[in-house]
């Protein structure tokens, strides 16, 4: 039986959980994942992960924080002054919000605080310094 390879096309189904067993994203009841592997557009880890794999097997696999979306860093965590957000916004707490860096990249960061004169930014991505574990599923080579 085939197994896939680098630059394959295949469609998956996960569960993805935090140590602690929360279910943080699945594709359980939803269309089976479609990706080409080697593209770049998952973890590298889950992608590898895939490679082998023959169309039915499935497989848990645990992914570091390093190899996934990297430790939590504290100084991707800001205050800031809310006279830098629009007048019409009112930011609040789990808020997810685009900032733009220093040198003008967009940055997805969440607002972790809010006073009357501040707000509190994380760029960390949500998942920053935990380890995932997946249960995957190759539903089919294509």
């Amino acid at each position: 039986m085939a197994q896939a390879k680098s630059g394959d096309t295949v469609k998956i189904h996960y569960i993805g959980r935090l140590d602690d067993g929360y279910v943080f994203d699945t594709s359980a009841n939803r269309n089976p994942l479609k990706l080409k592997i080697g593209e770049k557009r998952i973890i590298k880890a889950f992608e590898q992960a895939i490679i082998g794999m023959e169309q039915g097997e499935s497989k848990t696999v645990k992914i570091q924080a390093e190899e996934a979306f990297g430790q939590y860093r504290e100084k991707l965590v800001q205050t800031v002054g809310r006279s830098v957000f629009p007048a019409d916004l009112e930011p609040k707490v789990g808020q997810r919000l685009t900032a733009t860096s220093v040198d003008g990249r967009s940055v997805a960061v969440t607002v972790t605080d809010v006073s009357e004169s501040s707000v509190t930014i994380d760029a960390n991505h949500p998942l920053a310094g935990e380890d995932l574990t997946f249960d995957i599923e190759l539903i089919e080579i294509l």
